[in-house]
């Protein structure tokens, strides 16, 4: 099997699923912009062969590369990144050399744009918020009469966009006006306000679109917030079957199963959003009810799917690597499973206990620390620790540890 992985040098932790795809005997062949001599030296390994290409967004290049490619080693059966960024290119590699599994281009609408995954939510039976796509001043009056409706806050953010880029609310006319007197460099998406949390349904499916895996991530902080107000900040993943105070698993999994049915999802790894309500919503939902909030045809950012893996007792890039050549997951699943808490801290403040205070006390169950790359820390923070627990308040002094500040 010959598996064209686009950017497998980034995000740095790829060479996980390299590695996985490679211990099942598939000919993983990369296509970056990093020169070979940079990459990780366990990526080096467990690629087949490395194609760097300078200019990844130049389609002549990129042809050239899956041609070189296709000579060698023959036909291709696979082109992912697991990279939203990449996703269009994907598509457009794979319908340039007929490859059938994955997107195609004219899949890229519903997959890209947050208005058109509205649609496919609804037809899942998840609830979603009322929107409005603007480009510009023209669409001022319109927005002025959106917001007549939905009422102050309301959420805008890029229409086509990755991650929490220019992400944030408007509060009032001024800011509105403010909103709507700057150039947008692309369509906007402009939703009602929810008063909520993201829990994210994260898993991989195979090529019938149904989950094989999946779990649960917590984001008590959303990633706009932290962005915008450079917050501290921790997040968490609970496996299904272990208690969940903040929503109804059996009624979030099943919504996240039809979600992954309606986009027709297949021989993916996903990472779909929700809010779930923190107080009623008259005339929409009630505290505790969640609404769809976009989804991701790629892994959790950051090192969440390590994260993961810790919670489950299992390996996500395994069961991916399974269902990519087998179309079944073919790990025990039968191992305990544990809170698994991402707790982070950012250079700029001071904290009571040192780094080293946090490793000895609770050595027993961190089970990864470190530094964030520069490239992500503005988001994440600087430096984290992933630790476990089977009582989750427990997890919870761990955080106020860790987050503790002089």
């Amino acid at each position: 099997m010959n598996f064209i992985f686009v950017s497998p040098n980034f995000p740095e932790r790829n060479y996980k699923w390299v590695e996985a795809l490679r211990e099942r005997g598939v000919n993983v062949l990369g296509i970056g912009d990093t020169p070979v001599w940079n990459i990780h030296d366990r990526l080096k390994k467990a690629l087949t062969e490395y194609y760097y290409v300078w200019d990844m967004n130049n389609h002549g290049l990129m042809d050239k590369a899956v041609e070189y490619y296709q000579s060698k080693y023959g036909k291709i059966d696979f082109i992912e990144s697991n990279n939203e960024w990449w996703l269009t290119e994907d598509a457009r590699l794979r319908e340039r050399f007929g490859v059938v599994t994955g997107f195609h281009p004219s899949d890229m609408e519903h997959i890209k744009a947050k208005s058109a995954m509205k649609e496919y939510f609804q037809k899942a039976g998840v609830k979603t918020m009322r929107y409005l796509v603007v480009s510009g001043k023209q669409d001022k009056e319109a927005a002025t009469e959106f917001v007549k409706s939905v009422g102050y806050p309301v959420f805008v953010k890029p229409n086509i966009g990755v991650g929490a880029a220019d992400s944030h609310s408007i509060h009032n006319q001024e800011e509105f006006d403010a909103f709507f007197e700057k150039t947008l460099p692309e369509p906007y998406i402009m939703e009602e306000y929810i008063d909520g949390r993201i829990v994210s349904f994260d898993g991989v499916c195979n090529d019938e679109g149904d989950v094989v895996f999946c779990t649960t991530d917590h984001f008590p902080v959303a990633v706009a917030e932290i962005l915008n107000e450079h917050e501290d900040h921790m997040y968490y993943d609970v496996p299904f079957g272990l208690k969940m105070s903040d929503i109804d698993q059996v009624a979030f999994e099943a919504a996240g199963r039809a979600v992954v049915k309606a986009f027709g999802i297949r021989k993916r790894v996903f990472h779909i959003e929700f809010f779930v309500l923190n107080a009623d919503k008259p005339g929409f939902a009630k505290k505790g009810e969640f609404v769809a909030l976009e989804c991701n045809m790629r892994a959790p950012g950051g090192y969440t799917v390590d994260l993961i893996d810790y919670a489950n007792s299992a390996s996500v890039y395994q069961i991916y690597a399974d269902i990519i050549c087998f179309n079944e997951n073919r790990q025990y699943m039968g191992y305990p499973k544990h809170y698994s808490l991402a707790v982070h801290r950012r250079d700029e403040y001071q904290y009571v206990h040192s780094d080293e205070e946090v490793l000895e006390k609770f050595a027993d169950s961190i089970k990864m620390h470190g530094r964030y790359p520069d490239h992500i820390a503005a988001v994440m923070g600087n430096r984290y620790f992933f630790a476990v627990f089977d009582d989750f308040e427990k997890g919870l002094e761990f955080d106020e540890f860790v987050r503790l500040k002089k």
